[in-house]
């Protein structure tokens, strides 16, 4: 199976799993998450943002190790560090983006059965049109980490291609700490107080025959803010073993073969 797979899966089988029982208990599960959801989000958004505030100085080590490891040879156990923290982001990112790629084919199916629908029946449901919103806005916020992994972000660097090894690894060092973690802390930070209403409601679409889980589409925004952070400390921890003088772990191929 690819990376992802495993992940979609289990994804489809606990939806299943969720709707065939919340038929036999006649609505139980939609009760208890009416009931008990909202509440159980808060805790858990509070419990994960003390982790990340606790957490959010090893954003610095990448960058202090690439500064420090240009003038004086650093321990092994830094660079070890370096390479424990790069597998365990793009296993992550690869897992992520490797589930979310499958919302590419589900936007081609469902386009044509919602075209069908409406050209050949006359009829249109509220609920797949809204799903074409949903595949879409998940598929490019959770795949972002993976493009960024597999250098599919566009550069406008236009020196990027000309520079030695040192230097790309010095212009995506300088970038991931100037650009891309303050505009990812950015979003996370102003999408927190976005996603706290939106759950404290269980926001669900205006339309009364459309999908009930606007909540859950707009947590991907602080998601994608996350994915996105984790691998740019990925790729700064590239970007300092390089300018260290350490080779760095290649770049993974996730969607070749088999894992």
């Amino acid at each position: 199976m690819r990376p992802g797979d495993r992940l979609t899966l289990f994804a489809i089988g606990l939806t299943i799993g969720l709707t065939l029982l919340d038929g036999l208990t006649g609505g139980g599960v939609a009760a208890w998450a009416q009931a008990n959801l909202a509440g159980i989000a808060r805790t858990a958004g509070l419990w994960l943002g003390r982790a990340g505030l606790y957490l959010s100085p090893l954003l610095l080590v990448p960058l202090l190790a690439g500064l420090a490891g240009r003038f004086a040879a650093l321990p092994t156990p830094v660079w070890s560090l370096h390479r424990r923290l790069i597998a365990i982001i793009d296993t992550v990112t690869t897992t992520v983006g490797g589930a979310a790629r499958w919302f590419a084919l589900g936007l081609v199916v469902v386009t044509a059965v919602i075209v069908i629908q409406r050209y050949v029946f006359g009829y249109a449901s509220t609920k797949l049109q809204e799903s074409v919103i949903y595949m879409h806005a998940l598929l490019f916020l959770l795949a972002s980490a993976s493009a960024l992994l597999n250098g599919g972000h566009v550069r406008v660097d236009v020196l990027f291609a000309r520079a030695g090894e040192r230097g790309k690894a010095w212009t995506d060092l300088l970038g991931t700490y100037l650009a891309l973690m303050p505009m990812s802390l950015l979003i996370l930070w102003s999408s927190t107080g976005y996603m706290s209403s939106t759950w404290r409601i269980l926001e669900r679409s205006r339309e009364s025959d459309g999908l009930p889980f606007v909540f859950l589409l707009k947590t991907a925004i602080p998601v994608f803010a996350v994915l996105m952070i984790l691998q740019g400390l990925s790729m700064a921890a590239r970007a300092a073993m390089t300018i260290g003088g350490q080779k760095a772990p290649d770049v993974p191929d996730a969607f070749k073969g088999e894992v």
